[in-house]
């Protein structure tokens, strides 16, 4: 038993050694998530991290607001609410006259327009 939990380190360790002993491994960061952003919202929701290209601005067109219940925003022709994407941003919070967006961790706040502005 003993013997077989040796063999079974030793082998272990060899592979490691082969593994890491590549020389010039070069680690490339582009399209990966970035650990040290949060994965939940302080409201517990789950952050979606989908890489979808930005398709033009966030046009927010209007907001169906409720303070009890589960509100929406028009934003560049689409209905959505919390938790869903627009492009490469997440909404995070739609409030009575502006919506919060989430991209990557950076938070993006975006003001409903009145008429004339």
């Amino acid at each position: 038993m003993l013997k077989n939990k040796i063999i079974s380190s030793c082998v272990c360790l060899l592979l490691c050694k082969i593994a890491f002993a590549q020389e010039g491994f070069i680690y490339d960061p582009k399209g990966k998530r970035n650990p040290f952003i949060p994965l939940v919202t302080q409201e517990g929701r789950l952050i979606k991290l989908d890489k979808e290209e930005a398709k033009g601005d966030l046009s927010i067109e209007g907001i169906i607001y409720d303070k009890h219940g589960r509100s929406f925003v028009i934003v560049n022709s689409s209905v959505v609410g919390v938790g869903d994407t627009v492009g490469a941003y997440q909404v995070l919070r739609v409030e009575e006259n502006r919506v919060i967006f989430i991209k990557e961790g950076q938070v993006l706040e975006v003001d409903l327009k009145k008429e004339g502005e």
